[in-house]
């Protein structure tokens, strides 16, 4: 595995440069996330994996513009990113379809909300539904398609914006293992497709590998960089590559140093309850 590396600005799209972050909390400040540097080149999948607890959605929150209270920078373009970015489009990790809206006004939305025409909007928004594999759904609603159909509702209405670098914080984790390889396949589809610049935020090995070009390892809490790891396996790429030695020997070398990480959090959370109980 390489060791981690930072691309420099000239070469990067997106950087994020030393940043750190600390939360006040009744039992004292807590480090979320310690001097975190790492560069995303324009077009590249880069995913950021970690145990749980480690400044994983935090970073996220820092990088969307959504979290300010942080020391470092982040910017874009070499411009740096003081708060939400039209550069920067976001999914969260709970599907956040408005049940009143049907599929084509739920992607429409944030153009409605810039003025666009109705005509041109509804026309963009069939666009991208098409796009994530829902065509014939256009006038449903949310409340009739199942959780991985309205996640990708979610993304269509984040493409809609045509956003240059894509953020998504773990948005397949509610949904079975099949169906999360599944959207996958569709969202590397899509990223292939429009030479989108993507950062996803998630906790299975398994998805980071099958979409990512390079894999930054988190440590335990206070979030570090690890490691950040080179994935050479060959795109156009699809979750049949799952089944390959090559894939598998990429999983267990991450395994290894997630392992490490996660057992320190285990630890940490028994010497907590442990103390917890003493004081009670």
């Amino acid at each position: 595995m390489a060791p981690a590396a930072t691309p420099s600005s000239g070469t990067a799209i997106l950087v994020a440069d030393n940043i750190t972050v600390r939360f006040e909390t009744p039992e004292g400040a807590i480090l979320a996330v310690d001097d975190v540097s790492f560069g995303v080149r324009p077009g590249e999948f880069l995913s950021v994996i970690g145990p749980s607890g480690c400044g994983k959605s935090t970073l996220f929150n820092v990088i969307g513009g959504l979290l300010s209270t942080h020391q470092g920078v982040v910017s874009v373009a070499g411009e740096t990113i003081t708060g939400p970015h039209k550069s920067i489009g976001m999914v969260f990790q709970e599907e956040s379809t408005f049940p009143w809206r049907t599929v084509t006004d739920n992607v429409a939305f944030p153009l409605e909300l810039i003025g666009m025409p109705k005509a041109k909007r509804v026309e963009r928004a069939r666009h991208f539904i098409g796009m994530v594999g829902l065509d014939g759904f256009e006038n449903r609603f949310p409340g009739e398609l199942s959780g991985g159909m309205r996640q990708r509702v979610s993304l269509a209405r984040t493409l809609a914006s045509e956003p240059k670098i894509l953020l998504m914080d773990e948005p397949f984790a509610a949904l079975d293992e099949q169906t999360r390889l599944l959207l996958g396949d569709k969202v590397l589809q899509i990223q292939q497709q429009l030479k989108q610049t993507t950062l996803l935020i998630t906790h299975n090995i398994t998805e980071a590998v099958q979409m990512s070009d390079r894999i930054l390892v988190m440590t335990y809490r206070p979030g570090k960089v690890k490691r950040i790891v080179d994935i050479d396996l060959p795109r156009p790429r699809t979750s049949e590559i799952v089944s390959s030695e090559s894939f598998g020997r990429y999983v267990a070398q991450i395994w290894s140093d997630l392992r490490e990480e996660a057992s320190r959090g285990m630890r940490a959370d028994e010497k907590h309850a442990l103390n917890e109980g003493a004081a009670s």
